[in-house]
């Protein structure tokens, strides 16, 4: 009965259209990624981001958008004498996410994959007493923005000398977590990396965090 079959077909479309329906998107979880689903983000095209010690409970949907793109995060940092432990900067958590935070003085990047493979990229080199630079950086495998979830190349720096390099060979391309969030300084919540400790007294960063630049 094709004749019946484009009358309700235009009825539903005007019905949809009447209670704003439209556009009809199957995606699903691709729609969690606003790069992916084509709509604005609340941080629109910015490229950098400053945050400070202390800025927690960042959800994903107000936090820069670091999904399958390059990321440098620069954390100006004091440390004590000694040395210091701790988070500098995190988003997500235990089933996803990544955290750049400091381990028997030394800094260290773990990129958590859906909580089923962690990739870790350590420096043998401790941060030095006094104020102090340390620069992350990811450079991801995918060249086009269709190329979503790839891996890609690791760098920490100390003060302008490279300490660490690795690879992290995959990456979370839509979402990280609905609950989870970003913060400086602590993890909130359940953490990135397992060699941290759980809640914000165990990952209270221990030096003095003056700022970290997201670009």
């Amino acid at each position: 009965n094709p004749e019946k079959l484009a009358e309700l077909q235009a009825l539903f479309m005007s019905e949809a259209k009447k209670y704003n329906a439209l556009p009809i998107d199957d995606r699903v979880i691709a729609r969690m990624n606003p790069a992916i689903a084509g709509r604005p983000e609340i941080l629109g095209d910015r490229t950098s981001l400053t945050l400070y010690d202390g800025m927690d409970g960042m959800l994903e949907n107000t936090f820069m958008n670091v999904k399958n793109r390059s990321k440098k995060i620069t954390a100006e940092l004091k440390i004590p004498e000694g040395g210091a432990e701790g988070v500098i900067l995190t988003q997500g958590g235990k089933f996803g996410g990544w955290c750049l935070y400091m381990k028997s003085g030394k800094p260290v990047y773990t990129y958590n994959y859906l909580g089923l493979e962690r990739f870790t990229v350590a420096a043998d080199a401790e941060v030095p007493a006094g104020d102090a630079v340390v620069v992350l950086d990811f450079a991801y495998d995918g060249k086009t923005t269709d190329e979503i979830g790839k891996g890609g190349d690791v760098t920490i720096s100390i003060n302008g000398k490279q300490v660490a390099q690795g690879r992290v060979e995959k990456t979370q391309p839509l979402i990280f977590s609905a609950d989870e969030t970003a913060a400086v300084g602590l993890d909130n919540q359940t953490p990135v990396a397992e060699d941290l400790g759980v809640g914000r007294v165990k990952t209270r960063f221990t030096g003095k965090i003056k700022t970290v630049t997201l670009d």
